[in-house]
């Protein structure tokens, strides 16, 4: 079993950076790959970026390429999503998740509980 707790979301003005953070606890953390998705109100959830196990392949939508980065390090059991130039656009819930490979579609065995992500006009 592995719970994932994120965390560094919060209330920002568009062109700000945030990184948020989502470690891992329970079973050996560098056995999955890790992504992150994100749902805004009325919106259906949609993916963000996505990590293989040991960091080699990277995946991300297009919306966020050249804005976001994901990084893991599997010592600290943590993923982290640096997120620069932020737009009102990217307002959501943001939620980590973990699973066997890393995919752009929501096959994850295991989900965060989510960070919220505001960015003001």
């Amino acid at each position: 079993q592995v719970q994932l707790v994120e965390s560094g979301g919060g209330l920002v003005q568009a062109g700000d950076s945030l990184r948020l953070s989502c470690a891992a606890s329970g079973r050996s953390f560098s056995v999955y790959a890790r992504a992150w998705f994100r749902q805004a109100p009325g919106k259906e959830r949609e993916f963000v970026a996505a990590i293989s196990m040991r960091g080699g392949t990277t995946y991300y939508t297009d919306s966020v390429k050249g804005r976001f980065t994901i990084s893991r390090d599997n010592a600290k059991n943590t993923v982290y999503l640096q997120m620069n130039s932020l737009k009102p656009e990217d307002t959501a819930v943001y939620y980590c998740a973990a699973g066997l490979r890393a995919t752009m579609t929501p096959e994850y065995n295991y989900w965060g509980q989510g960070t919220q992500v505001t960015v003001s006009s």
